[in-house]
């Protein structure tokens, strides 16, 4: 999850160096002339900045601490199936935050599951708390520049995920999804979650090696978002069941799973802005998500709530319970997405502005996807309709917001392609993607990139860096300044 650094000066050449991270390799060094300045921040700055800065910094100790306290729990969770009465801390906390019946009635509820495949799952356990010392140390390193550290450890990250993620696959070979705990909606679950970690690291490997750092941040966060997974509804377990008194620990995991993906895509998505600061990418133009896409993504979301709203009630109280734990973060996180993008366009950051309304068509597709997934479940794999409605709508969000960071992806590279083009034929150089006429203008003592008057470098490092050019600091939560 590297940051790159980039420096310009306004009548010589312009050299941008990209670091990126998590596989041991190098971006290069690309040049060329300049004779304009682009920026990095946008134009909140004083108490705005100051509170944006201490917000990051908060949420980067949560999830730090949140990380070293469930390593020991992930190495330890299954002991006990391997040797009854073995300690396990996750077990010995659960017990006491909830009631021990609650715990042996989970254990006796997994071990024939996990039985099929003990070792597999023991290798997956071990390992995933191992990534959950990593994640926290990725991040610092490459917030704080320690370049070395960073490419170590991101090696020794990725062959961990692929190794970890081995297990957990030949669990779900070995087991049936009717008979996985939780059922099979459960094992769609985390089959799609397995898919998704690998895709992800390995595309934000491909993208470090190519010289994308950007990319690499975006790909590598929204896997550790994936990880997050684990730690998070170990959470809910020990928070959900004083408010469904006397339901059960696989009930629970299927009220936890209607907006976990959810949760932690939209945690990656923060990130993401957080730690880019630029106002504009230079090679594009335009937007990709323009007012009758989001209308028609509205539209579309819209009918799939409707849908799965009315399918849900049919199905008495346990629907209703389930319809609730997804309703109401879908609800939350889709306003704080549209006001972000609202604010980037008040703000003059055409960027910031672009990434979020992306996510926002994302987002509001989410509920379509899940509605017609549900049929599809229903028809492959034999599954009866309740259970294919809790898999649609747990994996729905997950999977949009693998294909938002794709088309987000997709969008910086059209930009450099572009540059390239530009250069190599000596055309003049495009206007950046830029905000709505209607948005706030910069003033003289915020300028923007809007118009840079010089043909930017082509390479690992042309867009400026996370940091913006002569800004390399890059101090989590400095973001677009929320």
């Amino acid at each position: 999850m590297g940051r790159p650094t980039s420096a310009s000066t306004s009548t010589g050449t312009s050299a941008s160096t990209s670091t990126d991270t998590g596989t041991g390799t190098s971006a290069g060094t690309s040049t060329g002339t300049s004779t304009g300045t682009s920026t990095g921040g946008g134009p909140e700055t004083g108490r705005g900045a100051g509170r944006s800065i201490t917000r990051g910094r908060v949420s980067a100790v949560a999830v730090t601490v949140v990380c070293l306290v469930y390593a020991p729990i992930a190495m330890t969770e299954l002991w006990p199936y391997a040797t009854p009465g073995a300690p396990a801390i996750g077990e010995w906390l659960l017990g006491r935050s909830v009631s021990p019946e609650f715990v042996a009635e989970a254990v006796r509820d997994r071990m024939g599951p996990y039985s099929r495949s003990l070792v597999p799952l023991i290798v997956h356990s071990v390992l995933g708390g191992l990534l959950m010392l990593l994640g926290p140390v990725q991040l610092l390193s490459a917030v704080r520049r320690r370049i070395r550290l960073h490419r170590i450890t991101g090696t020794v990250f990725a062959v961990t995920v692929y190794v970890s993620m081995a297990g957990a696959a030949l669990y779900l070979l070995r087991t049936p999804p009717a008979e996985a705990f939780s059922g099979a909606a459960f094992w769609i679950v985390l089959a799609t979650i397995l898919v998704g970690t690998v895709g992800s690291v390995t595309s934000g490997i491909l993208a470090a090696l190519r010289g994308f750092p950007d990319l690499h941040q975006r790909w590598l966060l929204l896997c550790y978002g994936f990880l997050m997974t684990a730690p998070l509804l170990r959470l809910e377990w020990g928070a959900l069941p004083p408010l469904y008194p006397g339901l059960p620990l696989q009930d629970v995991n299927r009220v936890a799973i209607m907006h976990l993906g959810a949760l932690v895509a939209f945690g990656a998505l923060l990130a993401s802005r957080a730690l880019d600061r630029r106002t504009s990418v230079p090679g594009l133009t335009g937007t990709w998500a323009p007012g009758p896409v989001l209308v028609a993504a509205h539209l579309a979301g819209a009918a799939g709530l409707g849908w799965i709203t009315y399918a849900f009630l049919d199905q008495g109280t346990q629907g209703r319970r389930l319809l609730v734990a997804y309703l109401v973060p879908y609800v939350l996180i889709h306003a704080v997405i549209a006001f972000r993008a609202a604010r980037a366009r008040r703000q003059g950051s055409p960027w910031a502005r672009e990434e979020w309304r992306l996510h926002l068509a994302a987002q509001c597709l989410a509920p379509a996807f899940s509605a017609v997934t549900v049929p599809v479940l229903e028809r492959t794999m034999g599954l009866d309709r309740l259970t294919s409605l809790i898999a649609g709508v747990g994996i729905g969000a997950g999977m949009l917001a693998y294909a938002a960071i794709a088309v987000v992806s997709l969008r910086i590279l059209h930009g450099r392609e572009v540059l390239k083009r530009q250069k190599e034929f000596g055309e003049p150089p495009n206007r950046p993607v830029a905000a709505d006429p209607s948005a706030t203008a910069p003033t003289a003592a915020a300028p923007t990139a809007a118009a840079p008057t010089a043909t930017a470098p082509v390479g690992a490092a042309e867009v400026g860096g996370v940091g913006g050019v002569g800004d390399a600091r890059g101090l989590v939560g400095e973001g677009e300044h929320r």
